[in-house]
């Protein structure tokens, strides 16, 4: 398995000497980096690999041998303080006495519990025992055994018992990580022996357990995994959690991030960064490297050992906590945490490290510039697309923003207020003040008329808002249709012409694509190519909305279920209903909620269950169809 929060790929490149170009973009050739006064310009992003002896993503070079001297005569003298070694860090204790209405606020956060210990503190699932799920012909048991939790799968006369250890997540879904007791593999395999995420999950709101979904990419049913077999010991199905999750769901020293997961750090970077690894290591982790060797006489087959040792760090005993805690955003505080007068440095700062491409002094303060990266560090990704570039699915929300053009001025805590959680129902700020964010730069828009001349819908109707038109709800969240992070124009070309979503139609689901492209032809004089809408609209005089629900694309037809149900499309339920027998497993579970949430009735009492089999789930599906759609 791959995390959901980032591409787990460092590893993999750290072991070869191969050079690997990654482009990404709104086009998907091109990535909007910050230029070397930090603001947003189209550059490539690149991971390179010249050889084991350096490594550089983004805007970070990791070096193991000596920094040339062509860099640092580039770079300002590197600062005699640090903020980056593990040393550098207290932890979030001690942030408590002075900050304590941050603090209040923090320990409720989901940040918070991102990741825990598994204990009566932190576990939400049902663990009683009495608890069950019934999937592909197996058996899955959720119970406690002294003070620790297990999970248990039965399948025939193939039994497998894993200990939980940590939880990650406590808002929408709780998930588990931990290693196997009991198996049909023999005792020194792996799965004993490395902590993964295992492959059933607690839905909080809904009370019940279900299958793990979007660790990596998600499958049709005839590609997932099956929990009850052997477990996959390839990417993308067995996720060791050191290797492929912690790096985001816990807060370690920036330095050893660096090292770990160079990607992460450097793909948003307002400037240059060049680590001197020896030096850093000298002072952060003498038990990979004590100094007394000369590093340019390393083999190359050590060092990438080094680095593999690193990958693996156990957030238990290298991080500065489990979650999320305040220095991963302030960074190494512990000399503010002795003297208040000595505020927290916002960008990285130690003796071995070199900054390149700042034109002035470096701003280590609360700039635009550092407060958004603090969220890069590890928002930030890949994600598949839909046509035009944009995300399907969300947790890269930084990524996603760097593809427009407003995250040039734009904060992200101008939205989110980086210690205090979003309300249990959602976002929850009136369209009127997240317009006023939205009206500070564009003020040729705050008179109503203008406003009014711009959208073409009246002031106060859903169609007025900001958010609605170029921030639309396009992405899957964990389990709701949230809004996508790339703040665009509705009139991009791309996926109307390829028949995926689009604003207009998102709310006027009922329209036709002649509607569309009629309004937008008339009120912004936008026009597209008439043989790719031919091609991809095969019923141009149907409603577009029912039209995406048969999309080849899954996201495109498990966004469109959402919108009609949002729409309380009743004209498409019968089509609609048709969804939740979708091949995947994900979009079947969004249907299923979006369609219990419209009617206000239960699936379950009808005998269907999102995760069942196809031949499981249609005696549900038919009574259903004839509970909400009698014949004539």
């Amino acid at each position: 398995m791959t995390c959901r929060c980032a591409p787990a790929r460092v590893a993999q490149l750290l072991s070869g000497l191969s050079i690997a170009l990654v482009i990404v973009g709104c086009n998907r050739d091109a990535a909007e980096s910050p230029s070397a006064d930090g603001q947003p310009g189209l550059a490539v992003r690149e991971d390179r690999i010249d050889s084991p002896r350096r490594f550089s993503s983004g805007r970070l070079t990791i070096w193991w041998d000596r920094v040339p001297e062509s860099v640092r005569k580039q770079a300002p003298a590197p600062s005699l303080d640090s903020n980056i070694r593990p040393a550098d860090y207290i932890g979030p204790d001690a942030c408590r006495s002075c900050h304590a209405e941050q603090h209040n606020r923090w320990s409720r956060h989901p940040h918070r519990w991102m990741n825990a210990l598994a204990n009566t503190q932190s576990v939400r699932g049902d663990f009683s025992g009495a608890a069950t799920l019934l999937y592909l012909g197996g058996k899955a048991t959720f119970f406690q055994e002294g003070d620790g939790y297990r999970m248990t799968l039965v399948r025939g006369s193939t039994k497998r018992t894993y200990r939980v250890n940590q939880t990650i997540g406590s808002r929408f879904f709780q998930y588990y990580v931990g290693r196997q007791l009991v198996g049909p593999e023999t005792g020194g395999h792996k799965f004993y022996r490395n902590d993964h995420v295992l492959p059933f999950g607690y839905w909080i709101d809904e009370a019940s357990w279900v299958p793990v979904v979007h660790i990596g990419t998600e499958f049709s049913d005839d590609k997932r995994t099956d929990p009850f077999g052997r477990p996959a010991t390839e990417p993308p199905f067995f996720s060791q959690y050191n290797l492929e999750c912690n790096y985001c769901h816990t807060t370690f020293p920036l330095g050893d991030m660096m090292i770990r997961q160079p990607y992460l750090i450097g793909q948003h970077a307002p400037f240059s960064l060049n680590l001197w690894t020896p030096d850093y290591l000298k002072s952060s982790h003498l038990e990979l490297w004590n100094g007394e060797r000369d590093p340019t006489m390393f083999p190359d087959d050590e060092l990438t050992l080094v680095s593999t040792r690193m990958q693996g760090f156990a957030a238990s005993d290298h991080a500065v906590s489990l979650g999320i805690s305040c220095e991963a955003c302030h960074l190494g505080s512990r000399q503010h945490a002795k003297n208040p007068k000595i505020l927290p440095r916002f960008f990285p700062t130690a003796p071995e490290l070199f900054v390149n491409g700042s034109s002035s002094a470096i701003d280590y303060g609360r700039t635009h510039t550092n407060v958004n990266w603090a969220c890069g560090r590890c928002h930030t990704g890949e994600r598949p697309a839909y046509a035009g570039g944009l995300s399907t699915w969300n947790s890269i929300e930084y990524t996603d923003a760097r593809l427009g053009g407003c995250y040039s001025k734009l904060r992200c805590i101008d939205c989110h207020d980086p210690h205090t959680a979003t309300a249990p129902g959602g976002w929850t700020r009136p369209p009127a003040e997240t317009d006023r964010i939205c009206l500070q730069c564009h003020t040729k828009f705050e008179p109503p008329e203008s406003r009014t001349a711009h959208t073409h819908h009246p002031i106060g109707s859903s169609g007025s808002g900001c958010m609605s038109c170029h921030m639309p709800r396009i992405n899957e969240g964990l389990q709701d249709v949230v809004r996508t992070h790339t703040i665009h124009s509705p009139t991009a070309t791309e996926p109307i012409e390829a028949n995926h979503l689009n604003a207009c139609n998102l709310c006027h689901t009922d329209r036709p694509i002649a509607w569309t492209l009629e309004h937008l032809e008339t009120w912004y004089g936008q026009a597209y190519s008439s043989t790719e809408v031919r091609r991809n609209y095969p019923g141009r005089e149907h409603p577009v909305g029912t039209g995406w629900l048969q999309s080849d694309h899954e996201s495109v037809r498990l966004v469109g279920l959402d919108a009609l149900a949002r729409t309380r499309s009743g004209w498409a339920l019968p089509r609609m209903l048709e969804a939740l027998d979708d091949p995947f497993l994900i979009n079947r579970q969004f249907a299923a909620r979006s369609i219990e949430a419209w009617l206000g009735l239960s699936l379950a009492d009808v005998g269907y269950r999102f995760y069942m089999s196809s031949e499981e789930r249609r005696p549900g599906i038919r009574r259903l169809r004839r509970l909400l759609v009698p014949e004539p």
